[in-house]
Parts: structure tokens; sequence; C-alpha cells
């Protein structure tokens, strides 16, 4: 999960960069509004976390012109004001939520994760179709075909699919794929995940020993690649 933090206390940056981190996101900083927006409007993130005072441009104006320019990243302000006007202007203006500085670092991590679970680049666009080669997937049937003829998938080999394809050039671990597909609970082993890509590349890829849309990231684990 890729996240982007506009925030000018070093320290701060450091203590949030260390902690998401440790959590498994990936980080990317900037200390200033205009170096940020910039960062913020390639659309490559996953999660924004923006200061509101911010040298050169401010944390209102970065989410303004973010918004304006189609980029639907979900928006986490942080604000040493506790008002409610300023509140509602940041959610007015495209942030997603808000947390009051000083806040306690376990509440951040909450409210990113639960942010990017329901941000609207984690669902295909298209209308639930997604299409690659000669492949269409209808996330809304959960149908798979190549061209005219159904290609059968299981439950779980669907779910994998899903999970990538809704990240498109996001390198997933095996250890991130087995908690999304198939949960903590159920025990599985990374060996799981390597059969589930292997059924799929033999489904899908016109060659599977080399594949053009599931690959693998040696050392990091798979990614999808229309």
């Amino acid at each position: 999960m890729r996240v982007l933090l506009v925030e000018d206390e070093k320290g701060l940056i450091l203590t949030l960069t260390d902690r998401l981190t440790s959590e498994g996101f990936e980080v990317t900083s900037a200390s200033d509004g205009e170096t940020g927006c910039e960062l913020a409007l390639s659309g490559h993130f996953d999660l924004m976390i923006l200061d509101v005072m911010l040298p050169k441009k401010n944390g209102y104006d970065i989410a303004r012109d973010v918004r304006n320019a189609k980029v639907d990243t979900p928006i986490l302000m942080l604000t040493a004001k506790g008002e409610t006007i300023d509140k509602v202007l940041g959610l007015k203006l495209g942030a997603d939520d808000y947390l009051t500085k000083p806040f306690e670092m376990i509440e951040l991590v909450a409210r990113a994760e639960a942010l990017m679970r329901r941000s609207p680049q984690r669902r295909p666009a298209d209308g639930g179709i997604i299409r690659f080669g000669d492949i269409a997937v209808d996330f809304q049937r959960a149908e798979v075909t190549r061209g005219t003829h159904q290609i059968d998938l299981s439950a779980m080999e669907f779910k994998l699919l899903y999970h990538l394809i809704a990240r498109p050039g996001v390198v997933h671990s095996r250890d991130e794929l087995l908690d999304a597909v198939w949960g903590y609970d159920a025990m599985p082993t990374t060996r799981t995940v390597d059969v589930h890509i292997a059924w799929l590349r033999q489904k899908l890829e016109n060659n599977p020993k080399h594949p053009l849309y599931i690959q693998t990231v040696h050392g990091l684990g798979y990614k999808f690649t229309a």
C-alpha cells in the first residue's frame, strides 16, 4: 500500500514513516505543499496524509487541486485545529477523514487502513468489467471469458485474481495475499499462493511459463500487469 505523507515537522515525518513502514505501507514524504501537490496529482498512491499547515501550499489547497484533477485517492488530513469549521472545510474540499493533533499512532493506522479498504481505486472500473489480451473479467457476475468461451475459476482463484487486478502494477507479497484472500484464520501456507497463481496462469496466460499478466517479482511477490 503506497502512502503519500505531506508534513513539514521532521520529527513527525520520521515517526509516521517508521510506524507506517512497520505496518507494511510504502511511504513517500514531502515537506512542503508544492512538492506534495505534484506527487499527489500523479495518482500513484493509495492514500494521502496531508497536514493542513504547510509551507508554500496548504493542505486545503492540495485537497482541492487533487479533486479538481479527478484524482480519487483517499485523503486523511492532519490538523492542529480542533474547530468544527476547519474540519468541515477540509471535508468539503475533498478530504475523506481527519485527525486532530496530537493523535494516537494506532488511531492513524486504523483510519488509514479503513480509508484504503473502501477506496474506489480498489474496485475495478468500466462497470465491473476488466479486459486484457483476449480475456474479459466481469466482477459483477463473477465470470471470466476468453472470446466467447467461459473460463471456470474456483472461488479462491477468482478472489485472488480480483485482488491482483484491483491494484495493477502493485507488488503483493505472499503474506499479504494470504491475509487478503484466505484470511489469517484459514491457516494456509505461502505455498498455497504459489499453487493458485500457477493455476491462474494455466487458465489465463497464453504461455504460463512466460506470463504477461500475472508476473513474479523475485524475492517480493506477484503483480498484475495489463
